[in-house]
């Protein structure tokens, strides 16, 4: 008698991704495979779909996801059909993969984790090594022009690494994954500079001189044309909806980066500004300084790290309101105590604690907070952290949301199922 088995859906699917496959996300470090060696086994597997992908390749430590949405909202206002690859995501798995806009359809993951399951299984490939296939497999399907990828993280050894882009970018360059990648910015800057290919122009999205010779190097070691960014341009020729102040570093990245591919890619002026102006319609970015109720002014920001964080403390300085609440919450593997330091302590602190394995325990993070004069209440988890700061808030206060990327995703998603 034969048994039918049942057919893979889009639940299963992501469910056994993030239960079977090592996910950074939830675990950290011991996700990390470093080399590329099981990426370019997956390739070969799968027929090589990140072959003749042309694409722009962007790295950093900061604001890789929003130069990237950026640069994919002037691809796609130019007429181009374009592939965007970000990580990680904030509520839905989908996110991380959208072509002109639109999320991976919930049938191609769930065919593609069902054909390929065994081979992953057999293999030991992490999640991030399947979802950078996943992304190359159905850019390839839609026959994109052009694709933006995101590096996970690092550069040299990401998995995102195997292609040959039009052009890499690199955004910044600061302390953070110092387990992985190095505890100083040169060493860091090194393993960024990795995505740098013999022969394809790099942009630098900083002028820093402690950082600059190791790009420099670089850049003449492979033979590829180095730019550096022009901070000096006008900010006001380029209006954007992404509220956060450090986005001023970005948008002139974006500039720079469309006016090396303004010849090969036809990037007029109006279509780089029109592509700027419209980059959360395009690709639906969210967490960047963004403002989710006015009365009182809630904004959350997915900025983690002590350079982040240092930009997001100083646009909360000069933002209006009476009174400050605080929902933070932040992952094991941070600069716990440096980030603390930067946090303002007129604020109100509503701790909390994200749903992912690697989230430091709120009680201990109150604990610590107290020892920089931060004080405030723990909570289990980010909803009732949120909850709790709403309660006590009057219609001129500020509520900020971060520290995490993860604090920041269950609070949307929490909202999002409120409706």
């Amino acid at each position: 008698m034969k048994v039918e088995t049942q057919k893979m859906d889009y639940r299963r699917a992501v469910d056994w991704m993030c239960s079977a496959l090592p996910m950074f996300q939830k675990v950290g470090s011991a996700a990390y495979r470093p080399g590329l060696e099981n990426t370019e086994y997956l390739m070969d597997y799968l027929g090589h779909p990140e072959r003749g992908l042309r694409c722009i390749h962007v790295a950093g430590t900061n604001g890789k996801g929003s130069t990237s949405s950026m640069l994919a909202s002037v691809l796609m206002e130019a007429g181009y059909r374009t592939g965007l690859y970000t990580s990680p995501h904030l509520v839905d798995f989908r996110e991380r993969m959208r072509v002109d806009g639109e999320m991976i359809p919930k049938e191609f993951v769930a065919d593609f984790v069902e054909r390929h399951m065994d081979f992953f299984t057999a293999h030991s490939f992490s999640f991030f090594e399947m979802t950078t296939a996943m992304a190359f497999c159905w850019f390839r399907a839609c026959g994109v022009d052009v694709a933006v990828i995101e590096t996970g993280l690092g550069g040299r050894l990401d998995s995102t690494n195997v292609v040959r882009p039009d052009l890499s970018v690199i955004t910044n360059i600061a302390l953070d994954h110092t387990a992985i990648l190095g505890d100083t910015r040169v060493q860091i800057a090194g393993e960024k500079a990795g995505i740098i290919k013999p022969g394809v122009p790099v942009l630098i999205g900083e002028n820093d001189p402690e950082i600059e010779p190791v790009f420099r190097a670089k850049a003449a070691w492979e033979g590829a044309p180095l730019y550096f960014t022009d901070h000096g341009i006008r900010l006001e020729d380029y209006p954007c909806p992404l509220e956060g102040d450090y986005q001023r570093f970005n948008i002139a990245a974006v500039v720079a980066a469309c006016g090396i591919l303004r010849e090969s890619w036809k990037l007029d002026p109006q279509t780089v500004r029109r592509g700027i102006a419209r980059v959360v319609d395009n690709t639906h970015l969210q967490g960047r300084w963004q403002v989710l109720f006015r009365r009182p002014l809630v904004v959350c920001d997915t900025g983690h790290n002590v350079n982040g964080i240092g930009e997001i403390v100083r646009q909360i300085s000069h933002t209006p309101k009476d009174r400050l609440f605080m929902v933070f919450g932040m992952v094991n593997d941070k600069d716990v105590d440096g980030v603390l330091a930067l946090l303002p302590k007129e604020a109100q602190y509503c701790f909390a604690q994200a749903s992912v394995q690697r989230a430091l325990d709120s009680r201990e993070l109150a604990w610590r907070a107290a020892r920089f004069s931060l004080c405030g209440e723990a909570y289990p988890d980010c909803e009732s952290a949120f909850r709790a700061a709403q309660q006590q808030a009057g219609p001129q206060d500020m509520i900020f949301v971060g520290g995490s990327t993860f604090v920041v995703a269950d609070v949307l998603e929490a909202l999002s199922k409120q409706g």
